[in-house]
């Protein structure tokens, strides 16, 4: 039974299954490979502990992630974070359907990927991350919303060696290079994952030195930094040495770098000896151990190795979540590596940046191995290539230090200071100018994970033209959009921002307000690049004495284009008569007739069944709290929201506590009870009776919610037309 119920589970409405085995390896980050048929919402739950089985993840307050296909029957993918949609999209291919059909979801601290088919981390068909990661979720529910699901074949699977394969989005922009050779430096910044040090391995390009090996006295070049990081070598400071090997051979030499180059090589048994003896001479320690512990192996069994075979010397990665690129998985001591680059030992290059002077003295190996425009600069035949100073214009001095710390180290040492923000937002551009690619990432995933209401227009600000920067920028917009409130009102930043950046804000589906009045004050606002708040009353009043080109100036042509995105008809009717009747109408051809149509939809309806499917006759998400029902008695509904002093403390009727007041057809009486209507034990005995009004018998029940509270009525799948004002 145990061995059928991991091969097939059907999930019940409303219900999440927990197996002890489908549990991430390690925290945060873990990939599920599944099939499912449904027909709709076949829904995870990733979770820091196991959940009940009657889970459901409207109604757990632990934190979460929740990732539904085929939602909005079988139209939309969802993903929710602690029962909150951030992500609601359509079209993507990944829709439920009456057969099996394979699907994968990835996470790796807060990068969520998804995808569909038999094979995990291919066949991707979407990308979310979470700019604030949790990195704690390990267990993996398996949940319905309102059919059952059908499940098989559901694994947990370890995420791949190089995890780097699930950052596709984020790849750094293509280098703009001054000759002939973009298309080859596009190729390799694709390729870049290959690109390693082992690319140098007895490469003459950049070399600083070179072995003379064997009576033949075979040159064979090699790089000085490399060297010294990874042992001790007899070389000077002098601009070229040579080392002479004429006892050693060369493919115990070529065993030797190329244990250095790539951390991993291979030797026949009868020239294990003498690539120990080497690599002691020259006190390559990891290399050294590894030898000599497969000599004692050999000496306990002299079966081990065959005549003639060949034996494999890797060297293990001390850092086995940290990149595979360099420094981590070779024999380099990174302290060492760092001590050299800090004294200027062996450098080759003088970087000086314009008003800064002399700021640092690298590795031309090391700038290359990380940056493929370094690369080109210093071997395609430009000044730089025969020149050992390299000036560089308009680069932040102290974003460069960091940038080449992490060319030493692997990784970013930032100190969490004031100007922290800045110096991350200089140290992003900087690294996608070089094309760094890996620092380009980490800082693309820090700023992420830093991005708040204050920060996202000075971020977008920056980002905005360049296209390498899409996902910031996006993600930018979309934080925006939902603390449109915040983000228009508490700061004068979001008036600096280009008309198309605005524009996409203003049409996004995420857009979340509290009412269409806000998003016309930002509209004027943003109009006038005005540096003090101004509403609309403030610019009717403004009109009274002065025409619109005056006031809105170069921008005046951009009112008109973005009026058209407030959704008028949703206004209040008496503001909109306010509206028709100002100094708005009377001096803007398109405002008046904007305001005149939202009259019209009020007043008669304006084709209401055209008008619902027009996306201007529909209402925006709210930044209200969503309440969503799903059965009698849950904690889910306005009432009991109410009743929680707005979820700030237990449960009190809410007509006791003066929350909510209720006012019935009859007068009140054991039958007709306020305070049952709306108690956790409700009753059917409890009802209002008839009255007589305008002549004729009416029974109702009357609920007043308190001033300035707001009711928002909607089904799951479609919007019900009606917007309750209750104060």
């Amino acid at each position: 039974m145990e061995e059928k119920e991991k091969k097939f589970l059907t999930v019940a409405p409303f219900q999440c299954a927990w197996r002890k085995d489908l549990k991430f390896r390690e925290a945060g980050r873990g990939c599920v490979a599944f099939d499912a048929f449904a027909h709709n919402d076949v829904t995870l739950v990733f979770r820091e502990n196991v959940g009940s089985q009657h889970y459901h993840y409207k109604r757990d307050n632990s934190p979460h992630y929740t990732v539904i296909l085929g939602s909005h029957r079988n139209r939309r993918l969802k993903i929710e974070v602690d029962g909150k949609t951030e992500v609601d999209v359509e079209g993507i291919g990944l829709c439920c359907s009456s057969a099996f059909q394979s699907y994968w979801i990835c996470v790796y601290d807060g990068l969520i990927s998804i995808g569909k088919g038999r094979y995990p981390f291919q066949n991707l068909v979407f990308q979310w991350l979470d700019s604030n990661p949790n990195c704690s979720v390990r267990y993996v529910g398996l949940s319905s919303w309102d059919k059952h699901v059908g499940y098989r074949n559901v694994n947990v699977l370890p995420l791949p060696h190089n995890h780097m394969l699930l950052w596709k989005q984020v790849d750094s922009g293509e280098y703009e290079g001054q000759d002939n050779g973009e298309e080859e430096l596009e190729d390799e910044q694709m390729d870049y994952e290959k690109w390693g040090i082992d690319n140098f391995l007895e490469s003459w390009e950049l070399s600083d030195m070179f072995f003379v090996v064997g009576g033949e006295e075979r040159p064979v070049p090699a790089h000085k930094i490399i060297l010294q990081a990874s042992g001790n070598f007899p070389l000077s400071s002098s601009n070229e040495d040579d080392v002479q090997l004429k006892d050693v051979t060369y493919p115990i030499l070529h065993a030797l770098l190329q244990f250095i180059y790539t951390g991993h090589t291979q030797i026949s048994e009868s020239q294990l000896v003498s690539l120990w003896t080497l690599s002691l001479q020259f006190e390559v320690m990891p290399l050294v151990k590894q030898c000599g512990e497969i000599v004692e192996r050999f000496k306990l069994n002299k079966k081990l190795f065959g005549p003639g075979s060949n034996v494999e010397l890797s060297n293990p990665n001390s850092r086995p979540h940290c990149y595979t690129a360099f420094p981590f998985g070779l024999p380099i001591d990174v302290i060492k590596l760092k001590q050299l680059y800090s004294a200027g030992e062996y450098s080759d290059v003088n970087m000086y940046i314009e008003g800064h002077g002399l700021v640092a003295q690298p590795h031309r190996v090391i700038l290359s191995l990380w940056s493929v425009p370094f690369a080109k600069m210093f071997t395609n035949g430009m000044s730089e290539s025969s020149s050992s100073d390299v000036s560089l214009t308009d680069v932040s001095p102290e974003a460069f230090k960091i940038m080449l710390d992490f060319m030493y180290s692997g990784e970013i040492s930032l100190e969490d200071s004031k100007d922290f923000g800045n110096l991350l937002l200089q140290l992003l551009l900087l690294a996608d100018k070089f094309g760094v690619t890996l620092l380009y990432q980490e800082c693309c995933k820090t700023l992420l994970e830093c991005l708040s209401e204050e920060s996202v227009c000075p971020i977008l600000l920056a980002v905005s033209s360049f296209p390498s920067c899409k996902l910031i920028e996006e993600t930018c917009k979309r934080k925006f959009a939902t603390h449109f409130d915040y983000c228009t009102t508490a700061s004068l930043d979001f008036i600096l921002l280009d008309e198309t950046t605005f524009c996409s804000i203003i049409q996004h589906q995420d857009l979340t307000v509290t009412s269409e009045e806000r998003v016309l004050n930002a509209i004027l606002r943003w109009c006038m690049g005005a540096k003090e708040w101004y509403g609309w009353e403030m610019v009717d009043k403004l009109l009274a004495n002065s025409t619109p080109d005056l006031i809105f100036r170069e921008r005046f042509q951009s009112l008109n284009e973005l009026l058209p995105f407030v959704r008028f008809p949703l206004l209040p009717y008496h503001l909109l008569k306010k509206l028709g009747k100002s100094n708005l109408s009377k001096h803007i051809h398109v405002f008046d007739n904007l305001v005149r149509e939202g009259i019209s939809y009020v007043e008669f309806g304006l084709e209401r069944a055209e008008g619902d499917r027009n996306i201007r006759f529909q209402y925006r998400r709210s930044s209200y709290k969503e309440l969503q029902y799903i059965c009698d008695g849950d904690s889910n509904g306005v009432l009991y929201f109410a009743g929680t002093s707005y979820g700030q403390h237990k449960w009190v009727n809410p007509v006791l506590s003066k929350r909510i007041t209720i006012t019935a057809s009859s007068p009140t009486s054991r039958y007709t009870d306020p305070k049952s209507l709306v108690s956790r034990t409700y009753q059917g005995t409890c009802f209002a009776g008839p009255r007589m009004e305008h002549g004729n018998k009416y029974a109702w029940w009357m609920v007043d919610f308190g001033q300035d509270h707001q009711v928002y009525a909607y089904s799951r799948f479609v919007k019900l037309p009606f917007f309750w004002f209750i104060s």
